[in-house]
């Protein structure tokens, strides 16, 4: 099944765009559970700093195996990047991005911005995941299928 969507849209922005969701639905549907802003910014800029360095991660791994970081053509994969972190998940930089995200979840206290998590969540899946899935299945055929089957896509 395809769509005009899949592979289209850049990660990042799509993480953007719904950071704006969640100061959108902070600014028309205010409500906290609590607010203690010392302790909000701190925990949001340790989510940001942490997604940062977890998403840079993956693109140096990528980078040390002399393999493509754009994620609109993986048909470019030039090699199966299966080490260091991605032992443990194979959407690394998704997960950093989420993870930054987040850190706009927290730094409002808006519960309703965990709509906008779970939304970044499906549409990565389903337009940019699934859409890598099947390229590097004919790329690296059952060498990625048993990754696939021993390493989780996100954690």
């Amino acid at each position: 099944m395809c769509s005009k969507l899949e592979l289209k849209v850049p990660p990042p922005l799509v993480m953007l765009l719904l950071m704006g969701t969640v100061f959108l639905f902070d600014r028309l549907l205010p409500f906290q559970i609590f607010y203690i802003p010392t302790l909000t910014v701190t925990l949001s800029i340790m989510f940001v700093v942490l997604g940062a360095v977890i998403s840079l991660s993956g693109v140096r791994e990528f980078k040390r195996a002399q393999t493509t970081v754009n994620p609109l053509k993986p048909e470019n994969s030039s090699s199966l990047v299966d080490s260091g972190i991605y032992q443990y998940t194979r959407n690394l930089m998704y997960l950093g991005f989420l993870l930054i995200l987040i850190s706009s979840v927290i730094y409002t206290q808006n519960p309703l911005g965990l709509v906008s998590a779970l939304l970044f969540v499906t549409y990565m899946n389903r337009y940019q995941i699934e859409p890598e899935e099947r390229a590097l299945v004919k790329i690296f055929g059952d060498e990625f299928k048993l990754y696939a089957e021993q390493v989780n896509r996100w954690f």
